[in-house]
């Protein structure tokens, strides 16, 4: 007999960040995370507006959270720009923001611009998760990033991109333990399989990232 298996769709923030697709795709991302109950919709701060017609707060049934990426995918924009990003992406209804951080300063162990920048975009009241590039960066810089982040006001610490090395179960063990419960854990990040979803959510991973949401929970009903 099968053990039973934890229900990923609660778990899934459905990604579409390709730039290259339209109207069309966002309105598909969307029905499709209101039929299989997904945590929440991630897009482009471009495309805010448009999903959150399609996911209204006041809608019947189950409405997923309608995720803005912000300074995506690199981080490589002054902080004045991310903050006008993310106040946009807020008032076109965002519910939660998905930031990437200062990577630049990183590097020069320069911590206040990177403290400074995601604090003002936390103090728009809306959930922040850092997008941390886990795969990128050297033990003692993430460790860094991770206190930064979470004394900044980060709610959650995310793997990474989509366009850096794919997620692993030693990367979402890390977070866990830099975090020691003061941040939830987002692995984000080339999710290919049923299987490789349930480790990372039982290696501590609270939301899943994944542009393969739809596959992911038709695998699990079936």
């Amino acid at each position: 007999m099968r053990a039973e298996r934890p229900d990923l769709a609660p778990l899934i923030d459905h990604a579409l960040l390709d730039p290259h697709q339209g109207t069309a795709a966002i309105l598909q991302c969307c029905s499709e995370a209101r039929h299989f109950g997904f945590a929440g919709v991630c897009v482009s701060s471009r495309w805010v507006a448009t999903a959150r017609d399609q996911l209204p707060r006041e809608g019947k049934g189950h409405t997923p959270q309608l995720i803005a990426v912000v300074g995506f995918p690199f981080g490589a924009v002054p902080a004045g720009v991310k903050q006008a990003e993310a106040e946009a992406a807020a008032a076109a209804g965002a519910d939660e923001l998905d930031v990437v951080p200062d990577f630049g300063s990183l590097a020069d162990r320069s911590s206040t611009p990177i403290h400074d920048e995601l604090a003002g975009i936390c103090e728009l009241g809306l959930p922040v998760k850092v997008i941390l590039e886990v795969g990128r960066l050297d033990p003692e810089a993430l460790a860094l990033l991770v206190e930064i982040s979470i004394d900044a006001g980060a709610r959650f610490l995310k793997t990474g991109s989509g366009f850096g090395p794919p997620v692993t179960l030693e990367q979402v063990g890390q977070l866990r333990d830099l975090a020691r419960g003061r941040a939830a854990i987002k692995a984000s990040g080339g999710i290919a399989s049923l299987e490789q979803a349930l480790a990372l959510v039982e290696a501590g991973a609270t939301r899943l990232g994944t542009s393969r949401g739809v596959a992911l929970a038709q695998a699990l009903r079936g």
